[in-house]
């Protein structure tokens, strides 16, 4: 016997407003990735989202769902890193009363929530090995059975999958079962490091300070000079960096000058290497950030930079940079 998952039409959900996400840029890898959330919204296969952290894989999960049919019906996120190990089943696939100790009733899991809908399965490479084996079954049956339940429980629900791990090499390290990754990787979209489309940050930026009450306003200049910066963090440290600089500096127009010291505070990423030839404003940033870090000592701040310590001694020197006053 199954046990079935009561599912409601389209006409009988309430009506509630959502928030729409939006992939912003117009960078050719970005118009690719929006092109082919059109062509496969509809479809029911999984999907894998993979790329560096703060990429942007939520915003395409949810345009995904958004787009497709299933819209609406929820969709429902879990970050796998993000719950512990022993907890992970009963999150997933619900528990019953009195299953383990703690549960005091029966609880359904995010599977159940997403049945008509969508299951985002964030980080999903950081799940343990004896997960992966539950999930595929539950993906092979389109089944989820309760921790302490007797009854499998027949669902409809469509997984996006995302991870910045590479799942080929950790495959290959027997850490990612292989017969998982076919199932989840029927459909591949592959976000880029906000750095391989530089060009998509004056946008971004633009988006960003929309969003804030009190926005700032940066120049042609200081916008030249955030599309150079490497953003290690992605589209979200440029996000939380929009924000600070809103909060701290709302109402003010930055220039070169301004983005100096925005730049150098606590919240931006650890600064880059040097190893590439930059613009000599930006050089200068990078460089105090550096000292300021290393608290001006110069041996320090060029391992730090990857420089030889003649070659940052030379580099300060052109561009009249003391060390002390870092």
């Amino acid at each position: 016997m199954r046990r079935e998952t009561k599912r409601f039409s389209p006409s009988q959900r309430e009506d509630r407003p959502e928030h729409l996400a939006e992939l912003v840029g117009n960078s050719k890898s970005i118009s690719l990735i929006r092109e082919e959330i059109l062509k496969i919204a509809d479809a029911n296969a999984s999907v894998l989202i993979t790329g560096p952290s703060g990429s942007g894989k939520d915003v395409v999960a949810q345009l995904l769902h958004q787009r497709s049919r299933r819209a609406p019906r929820p969709l429902v996120a879990l970050n796998c890193a993000a719950v512990p190990a022993e907890l992970l089943e009963s999150e997933l696939f619900g528990h019953e009363q009195g299953a383990f100790t703690g549960a005091i009733r029966a609880r359904a899991g995010r599977f159940e929530a997403a049945n008509g809908g969508t299951l985002f399965l964030d980080e999903v490479g950081d799940m343990p090995l004896a997960m992966q084996a539950k999930l595929l079954r539950a993906l092979e049956t389109r089944q989820v059975e309760r921790v302490g339940g007797m009854l499998p429980i027949s669902l409809d629900v469509r997984v996006i999958a995302a991870t910045s791990v590479d799942l080929a090499a950790a495959t290959a390290a027997g850490r990612f079962r292989t017969d998982l990754l076919y199932r989840l990787d029927v459909i591949h979209i592959a976000m880029p490091a906000l750095a391989d489309h530089a060009e998509d940050v004056p946008a971004l930026v633009q988006h960003f300070l929309r969003q804030q009450a009190n926005p700032v306003r940066f120049t042609t200049a200081a916008l030249d000079a955030l599309s150079a910066w490497p953003w290690p963090g992605n589209v979200r440290e440029l996000r939380n960096f929009v924000e600070r600089a809103c909060v701290h500096h709302g109402g003010e127009v930055i220039g070169r000058d301004g983005l100096d010291r925005l730049l150098r505070s606590p919240g931006v990423a650890a600064v880059p290497t040097l190893a590439d030839p930059l613009p000599a404003d930006l050089e200068r940033a990078y460089i105090r950030a550096a000292l300021e870090q290393t608290g001006g000592t110069i041996s320090h701040t060029a391992r730090l930079l990857r420089l030889q310590r003649t070659t940052l001694i030379e580099k300060m020197r052109r561009l009249e940079i003391d060390a002390r006053a870092a």
